[in-house]
């Protein structure tokens, strides 16, 4: 494996660190405190091209190899404070963009994928229900072929950019007596008749990322909204979240590293007993294992994306990465609250922040449990 970057991928590394240090700066404290998301950023990374790094350049895209585009995506979390931003891109990007490259036909890809792309479409995926949890397939919610349409009946919770999505990839099923096998994959627009997408969900942490319930009564979608063939919706979901679970997290490599730099120099400045704190072995022990986990998690996550883009099967690699790079998150912003001490704690230093926004990465795409499932039944268990 080689990850020596090209001039080419240099390039554009170097300015996503530009973008995102100077147009991605804003108050994050009040924008978390009102769950604020920030539409503007949302544009100006459309327009820079953050969106659409995975997508051909025919359909608006970059055109980036999957190890580049977490690369940018990881630069993208260095320099952006603003988590639940990072994590409402990733998952328009993973769950509602990779499905329409793979599976969407010429004229649904010419439809939404430059607005995908561009910043002025946001896509969201609808598959989780009150009663399936980790069951994914037990859905309730179907759709009844009528003619030229679908009708939809149900509902989905969770759904993270739900309240503000234009597009949401929606999992149905056809035929409950198929199970698994049943489920279809549908692109509802904002405004189909029958669709609510009002209910939105408080959360503790990535509040600036928008999550919602969406509900469904007699909506109807056009046949020619179908994503794939029917009853291949269940193949299509493990496909994206294969995708999701070995990318989502590249932001929060960045950030990961970004709050090891503000450890080690909270630790040079911060005095005590006439020395600075980091001189202290038990300080010392958290940045050096802060430190650890930064370059075992990017490693994962850079084999899983190299491996991916030689199209080799990365079920085990994408569920690895997943797990190691949400616990070490989690346990790099708690010893940076304990590194930080009492300040730590407080809101001003936007740490405590860090740490709530971290805690939902074990559980969103698949939990930390499910991934150690995962992981246990590749190596025959």
């Amino acid at each position: 494996m080689d990850f020596a970057w090209s001039d080419q991928q240099r390039e554009l590394l170097d300015a996503v660190d530009r973008f995102a240090s100077e147009q991605l700066r804003y108050d994050m404290i009040e924008n978390d405190r009102n769950a604020v998301f920030n539409h503007d950023a949302w544009k100006k990374c459309g327009g820079f091209g953050i969106q659409g790094l995975p997508v051909s350049e025919e359909y608006g895209g970059l055109a980036q190899d999957p190890i580049t585009t977490v690369a940018a995506l990881e630069r993208l979390g260095y320099g952006c404070k603003d988590n639940g931003l990072n994590f409402s891109i990733n998952a328009h990007m993973w769950t509602a963009i990779i499905p329409l490259v793979y599976n969407g036909s010429e004229a649904q890809k010419k439809k939404y994928l430059p607005g995908l792309c561009d910043g002025s479409l946001i896509g969201g995926n609808a598959m989780s229900e009150p009663n399936s949890g980790s069951d994914a397939f037990s859905l309730a919610t179907t759709a009844v072929r009528k003619g030229a349409k679908y009708i939809l009946n149900g509902s989905k919770i969770f759904v993270t950019n739900g309240p503000i999505a234009d597009v949401l990839l929606v999992f149905a099923s056809t035929d409950k007596a198929k199970g698994a096998a049943g489920i279809s994959a549908f692109l509802v627009e904002k405004g189909s008749p029958g669709l609510d997408l009002s209910h939105k969900i408080e959360k503790m942490g990535v509040r600036t990322s928008p999550m919602g319930e969406v509900f469904f009564e007699d909506c109807e979608v056009p046949e020619e909204n179908r994503l794939g063939k029917e009853g291949a919706g269940s193949w299509m979901f493990t496909r994206s979240m294969t995708w999701e679970r070995g990318c989502i997290l590249a932001a929060s490599v960045g950030t990961m590293q970004r709050l090891l730099e503000t450890c080690i120099r909270y630790a040079n400045e911060r005095k005590q007993n006439g020395q600075s704190i980091g001189k202290f072995q038990q300080v010392a022990t958290k940045i050096v294992d802060m430190k650890m986990r930064v370059e075992s998690s990017r490693h994962m996550l850079y084999h899983c994306a190299w491996a991916a883009g030689r199209r080799k099967a990365v079920y085990l690699e994408a569920a690895m990465a997943k797990l190691q790079i949400s616990e070490s998150w989690v346990r790099c912003c708690e010893d940076a609250i304990q590194i930080h001490g009492g300040y730590g704690y407080m809101t001003e230093y936007e740490i405590e922040r860090e740490l709530r926004d971290a805690i939902g990465s074990k559980l969103y795409s698949g939990t930390s449990e499910v991934q150690r499932n995962i992981i246990a039944s590749m190596l025959g268990l």
